[in-house]
């Protein structure tokens, strides 16, 4: 079994946007040298505000361990307050 999440990244205008473009590939970066990453993808939409997010975790202690890892990164008070909209399952 895997462990996954998918949605989408929503910024409300250009600067949040410009503030995700600025962090996004150090935390792609990071993300994916995480042990039990098996995939990490954050791919802009047609729409400039707007990322679609997809990722694969070997298991939920992995899943755990980079959202652990994530949420204390300066990704995240980067993006703080930039809505999420994500469905995580385990397949």
């Amino acid at each position: 079994m895997s462990f996954h999440l998918s949605g989408r990244l929503i910024c409300a205008s250009e600067a949040e946007a410009a503030r995700v473009w600025a962090h996004l590939p150090k935390h792609i970066r990071l993300t994916r040298a995480e042990p039990g990453c098996l995939s990490f993808a954050v791919e802009p939409t047609p729409d400039p505000l707007i990322w679609q997010i997809d990722e694969a975790f070997t298991d939920p202690a992995a899943f755990a361990a980079h959202q652990a890892r994530a949420e204390a990164s300066l990704w995240a008070r980067e993006t703080a307050g930039i809505r999420r909209d994500y469905r995580i399952w385990e397949a």
